[in-house]
């Protein structure tokens, strides 16, 4: 793990992590974590919590014996489990003299830039001030097409979204394996991880618990867009020791990911273009775009444009291809579509995409996320 300060970390805990073997919440498991996350808090470190549970909370309430399967019946559970999870944080920080505030997302947060720097200055606010936030995706609203999928993916993007120095990944296996350790005996655990490379996500196939929604695939999808912003991650055992204090003084037992110190970090604004935008358009363009964007790092001008695809306004984020179509990154579009297609060649003021907005997916291979 390279060599840096850190103050600002997320921690990501799952629901297998909160729960005793019934499946409902856990508030000896629930205690454990708040009193490591307080000795966090007394240390000096600002403390996000990106906590799954809200089912589980609320499930028995709502009167099913089982954890719900139906989608309906997910998000009544939720609806009544998000508070009760939600009280039972409050009460214990408040016991420390902390403070916790609640924030519900979904993934269309996250694609509208404008509520995207909402939730920006707002975590930075109560970050800031002390105050411990607990965030979660809004299940009572989200459906199957505009989920996350699973919270190693939301506390990915929320690590991005704060600048976070660290983020760590509760699970109940204590990091990543050469292999399965559950069909191989001989399984070594990987400590240091700088790349995720097509062979470990060949091994991070497993899938999670019974009462979660992720397995190692999504965890190891999260690092990748972690490292993507230069920002380091952690996978370890919830229920280890003192496993919180020990990942942020680096040395607990588990898997740290770093990224190479020459590794293409992506600022706020390129975080928001390569993973939440949703291109709304098409350009190609030519040898000399190319080799302007990508080999100079110099602004794109509408005369290396070849052809305009979809219909977009100016501002917008649109997907850059080379003339074999194949995709070179993206970038936010200075005109509209109607404008390019018209475009006749003339004195060009402004640049088609400038540098600061365009992400190459040459140099880094993005994760299918967006």
């Amino acid at each position: 793990m390279k060599e840096k300060q850190i103050k600002r970390v997320v921690i990501k805990i799952g629901s297998s992590s909160l729960t005793s073997m019934h499946g409902e919440i856990s508030r000896r498991k629930l205690e454990k974590l708040a009193e490591q996350i307080v000795e966090l808090k007394d240390a000096g470190y600002e403390t996000a919590v990106v906590s799954s549970g809200a089912v589980a909370a609320g499930y028995r309430k709502l009167g099913c014996l089982d954890r719900p399967s139906s989608l309906p019946e997910k998000q009544a559970a939720a609806s009544i489990g998000q508070g009760l999870l939600m009280e039972s944080y409050s009460e214990l920080f408040l016991s420390h003299g902390y403070v916790a505030s609640q924030i519900l997302i979904t993934r269309s947060d996250f694609s509208d830039e404008n509520r995207y720097g909402n939730m920006h200055n707002t975590m930075n606010v109560l970050l800031e001030r002390g105050i411990i936030p607990i965030i979660n995706e809004n299940d009572t609203v989200t459906v199957d097409r505009l989920r996350f999928g699973d919270n190693d993916t939301l506390a990915a993007k929320v690590a991005g979204l704060i600048d976070a120095d660290l983020l760590m990944i509760l699970s109940d296996i204590d990091g990543l394996y050469d292999s399965n350790p559950n069909d191989n005996p001989h399984a070594s655990l990987l400590e240091r991880v700088h790349c995720i490379t097509p062979e470990i996500e060949a091994a991070a196939g497993g899938s999670g618990s019974a009462v979660g929604t992720g397995g190692m695939k999504s965890k190891i999808q999260a690092v990748k867009i972690a490292m993507a912003a230069g920002i380091d991650s952690f996978l370890g055992k919830a229920g280890t020791e003192n496993i919180l204090m020990e990942a942020v003084e680096n040395r607990a037992r588990g898997t740290y990911f770093t990224p190479e110190p020459d590794a293409f970090n992506l600022d706020n604004e390129k975080q928001w273009i390569a993973f939440h935008s949703g291109p709304e358009g098409k350009v190609t363009i030519n040898s000399h775009g190319i080799e302007a964007i990508v080999d100079h790092q110099e602004n794109l001008y509408c005369s290396d444009i070849q052809d305009v695809k979809g219909r977009f306004k100016d501002g917008a984020v649109v997907t850059i291809l080379d003339e074999e179509g194949q995709e070179i990154g993206l970038g936010r579009i200075n005109y509209s579509n109607e404008q390019l297609t018209g475009h006749t060649g003339g004195e060009e003021l402004e640049p088609a995409i400038a540098q600061e907005t365009f992400v190459c997916s040459r140099d880094f291979k993005l994760p299918a996320l967006v």
